[in-house]
């Protein structure tokens, strides 16, 4: 083997490969020739490598062109169709809107969506920090769209490819109020470019904070919750500002999908979701690593939530405050507009007065109506009847202490009856439960045919058969007494009336309706008969006729005439009558004139005024608008409302003021600011800097004078002699307290009223049926409307003192004879001792109108 030359100046051997033999093959030329040119072949690569490059190049830039023209193109066409995303700077979300009593307690939720919306200044920064950790950690600092968190997606994105896993989002807490409020829930492309070109520009327009306050209160966190505060109640039954970290954390954890971290049925998923957010809140600084520790160790303990306890009674109270916010806001803002109405109802006292009413109702029922049978008839074998009952629908209007039931067994004193017990709350197994029925209890139950009532039944099967469909009430268990044996699981037959009622009672002073019963039930109906049903006030209406004569100065001790009088009224000759018919008292005074309810006496006083006066006085108190000119309607023939005629008589109470009546106290609204306010009474001395102001005083610059202090003291003295000696004695039997008022009852006995008042509430009842028929012979509102009154007045004023009427400056106070005893008579001053007799004669005012009599020099009829 050759050794290699080794010297300086010997060429290196070649490598053994294509190239370097290439090169070998054509040696470099010796020192001092010229170099041979470049074989064609070199230089054809070379050029056509340059050409590929610039080939190369001019694609680049061509489709970097056109890339951007069509990325353009998309911009502007996508930009063209994107929603208008303005409207988000005044959005506010559907949120229910509530009413509450006046003691608090919820009576009523009007909601379209259940949905609680909380301003952000109002949600805990805890429990904002939570989600910003949680869902978009550069939040407050990018415009929009995070590039970082995209980067971060993408790499996640290619680790995880060919894994199966979904891609996880890198959207933003703005993009997502794009998604869930603008562009929708469409998984592509076009919908993520659309959600981030609205991100960008809802960044510019709103302010971090309105776009958290939006997030927050829009987002689904299961549970059907919409929003933060309505999950905090949802699983937690807390407010917003009870949760702990670890719970805010949760809340927090919910978003990227709520049923995957339900906890209870997904209790370790939710878990280290919570944990995994309270380690971002670590990490972000919002907490530090011992409370995110101490949250780690707290279980998690769903509470569901309880619904608030709704007040059981007022429902047509709340239906009227429903149809008053409507009519002042809309329908759609009382619905979704998260008003919150506070009420003048006071539930006790509006349970006292449904009651009373429904007492009355039954009582009148049972003395008229008879047993009008029952509801139908099933099978009553063992076996069938339960199913059969409980397929039976049950009437609307039965109370709910009575149970639908089916009749088992008659014999001849007493029937077997079976009902469905369903346990306390009406939520358990059904159970049967029999009773037992006592022809005894039974003597009211006379069958009722085409209108009339038989006589007592004397056999159980003259009132119902086997199979029958009854309401029944279990009553308590009877205790042996004098060796008769007690009598277990007894009930009585129950019937609703077919009569109705209405019940108003409000403060005197700032009318505010403190109970309101429009009827029987309102699951029977919902019209409201308190303010909706236009009735005859019958004598009732008689103070707005005396109240004239005591304006213009007549004594109340001034002699009238009670004889027969004829008047034309409208081409026909109208005879009034006093209730009983055919007596005539002749001279009376004017309190024995209304104590007694004197027609005869009425028609002439409202001939002296003028009827002219009578419309006048009717329309001061807000009693009735625009009232015929009629001599007839001085004796209450024309229609006015329960409600109407309270807060006529509340002008008496007060002192002469007019009032307005009133269901809601204020209403705020969502953020908690107070749009309306009944209370209109301004102080201009509360914030006087001088203790020499004196204390502060409420001036309330609208309230009407409907009557001058003096008459409307005199006309509650004379209503206080009612219902001491006469029509209305019924109402303040037992109640031992001043008490002034006035029965009606109107042609044929259709009507029956009452309206009272103390100087702290007034109360008006009226009873009557839905179509006007005459109640019966002898059914007068002393006998009917009186105790309801008395039962709702003795409930609202249970343990209070007995506070007299006050007498106002200026009035004279003598004391006179009245009966067997004396009182003291009110005067205005000067007229103490003007015993006269006034309208003698038969003419008096026309009967469409006239001007009344004057005194002093102008003394008219005065006798």
């Amino acid at each position: 083997m050759t050794s290699p030359d080794l010297r300086a100046d010997a060429p290196l051997a070649p490598r053994r490969n294509g190239r370097h033999q290439a090169a070998a093959a054509d040696p470099a030329p010796p020192p001092g020739e010229t170099p041979r040119r470049e074989k064609p072949a070199r230089a054809k690569r070379r050029r056509r490598g340059l050409g590929l490059f610039r080939l190369l190049f001019m694609i680049l830039v061509v489709g970097g062109v056109v890339g951007s023209v069509a990325a353009y193109g998309v911009y502007h066409q996508v930009s063209e169709d994107l929603p208008d995303y303005r409207w988000l700077a005044d959005y506010d979300p559907p949120q229910m809107s509530r009413i509450y009593a006046a003691d608090s307690r919820l009576t009523a939720e009007l909601a379209t969506e259940r949905r609680v919306f909380v301003p952000i200044e109002a949600i805990p920064a805890r429990v904002q920090q939570a989600f910003v950790s949680a869902e978009d950690q550069r939040f407050w600092d990018h415009a929009g769209v995070d590039p970082l968190g995209i980067g971060r997606a993408l790499l996640t994105a290619a680790e995880n490819y060919g894994s199966g896993r979904r891609m996880g989002g890198a959207s933003t807490i703005t993009q997502q109020v794009a998604k869930n409020m603008l562009v929708g829930n469409e998984r592509s492309i076009m919908r993520k470019v659309r959600e981030a070109i609205l991100a960008v520009r809802i960044e510019r327009a709103l302010s971090k904070d309105r776009i958290l306050e939006l997030y927050l209160n829009e987002i689904f966190l299961g549970q059907s919750a919409y929003g933060v505060a309505a999950a905090a109640q949802a699983y937690f039954d807390k407010g917003l500002d009870e949760l702990t970290v670890a719970e805010a954390a949760f809340l927090a954890a919910l978003p990227r999908a709520p049923n995957n971290y339900n906890p209870i049925r997904f209790p370790e998923r939710a878990r280290a979701r919570r944990d995994w957010v309270l380690d971002r809140m670590a990490e972000d600084g919002y907490i530090t690593p011992e409370e995110a520790r101490y949250g780690k160790a707290e279980s998690i303990s769903p509470r569901p939530t309880r619904r608030p306890e709704v007040v059981p009674v007022g429902q047509h109270f709340t239906e009227e405050v429903r149809r008053e916010l409507i009519q002042r806001y809309g329908a759609e803002q009382t619905t979704m507009g998260g008003l919150v109405v506070r009420t003048s109802l006071e539930p006790q006292l509006q349970a006292a007065a449904e009651k009373a009413l429904r007492d009355g109702l039954m009582a009148y029922d049972r003395r008229r109506g008879g047993w009008r049978g029952a509801f139908g008839q099933i099978a009553a074998r063992p076996t069938e009847w339960m199913p059969a009952l409980e397929a039976f629908q049950r009437p609307p209007g039965g109370l709910p202490e009575w149970r639908l039931a089916v009749v088992l067994e008659v014999r001849g004193t007493d029937a077997r009856v079976g009902w469905i017990d369903r346990g306390e709350g009406g939520r358990g197994a059904p159970q049967a439960q029999t009773g037992l029925m006592y022809l005894q209890d039974l003597s009211w139950a006379r069958p009722a045919r085409d209108g009339r009532v038989g006589g007592q039944p004397s056999r159980m099967n003259q009132v119902v058969s086997v199979g029958d469909v009854v309401f029944v009430e279990q009553m308590p268990t009877q205790m042996p007494a004098q060796g008769r044996a007690a009598r277990p699981e007894r009930v009585e037959l129950r019937q609703m009336p077919q009569v109705e009622g209405a019940v108003v009672a409000l403060d005197p002073q700032s009318g505010r309706v403190l109970a309101m019963a429009g009827g029987w039930s309102f699951e029977r109906s919902w019209f409201n008969r308190a303010t909706q049903a236009q009735r005859q006030p019958g004598s009732s209406f008689k103070p707005f006729v005396y109240i004239n004569a005591l304006e213009q100065g007549v004594p109340p001790n001034t002699e009238l005439l009670d004889e027969p009088i004829e008047v034309m009224s409208g081409g026909r000759l109208w005879r009034p009558q006093n209730y009983t018919a055919g007596q005539a008292n002749g001279w009376v005074t004017m309190r024995q004139a209304l104590e007694r309810s004197l027609n005869l006496v009425t028609v002439r006083v409202a001939q002296q005024v003028g009827m002219d006066a009578v419309a006048d006085a009717a329309s001061r108190f807000g009693v009735i608008d625009n009232m015929p000119r009629y001599l007839a309607l001085s004796l209450g023939a024309g229609e006015t409302t329960v409600m109407r005629m309270a807060a006529g008589y509340a002008a008496f109470a007060n002192g002469g003021h007019r009032v307005t009546p009133t269901l809601i106290d204020s209403v705020q609204d969502r953020r908690g600011r107070v749009i309306w306010r009944a209370d209109r009474r301004g102080c201009a001395t509360c914030n006087a800097a001088s203790p020499d102001a004196g204390p502060p005083e409420l001036v309330d610059p609208q309230r009407q004078q409907a009557t001058d202090p003096i008459a409307a003291y005199q006309m509650v003295s004379l209503l206080q002699g009612v219902v001491q000696r006469g029509t209305g004695t019924r109402a303040g039997t037992g109640l031992n307290r001043p008490i002034a008022g006035k029965t009606g009852t109107t042609d044929d006995y259709k009507d029956n009223w009452f309206v009272g008042f103390t100087p702290d509430i007034v109360i008006a009842v009226w009873m009557g049926y839905d179509d006007p028929r005459s109640l019966g012979n002898g059914e007068t509102g002393g006998g009917n409307a009186a105790p309801i009154f008395h039962d709702v007045l003795a409930a609202a004023l249970r343990d209070s003192p007995a506070v007299p009427f006050r007498a106002p400056p200026g009035v004279a106070l003598v004391r006179i004879n009245v009966g067997n005893g004396s009182i003291l008579e009110a005067f205005r001053p000067g007229t103490e001792n003007a015993a006269r007799r006034w309208g003698g004669g038969e003419g008096g005012a026309a009967p469409g109108g006239g001007t009344a009599s004057g005194l002093d020099s102008n003394l008219g009829g005065l006798y």
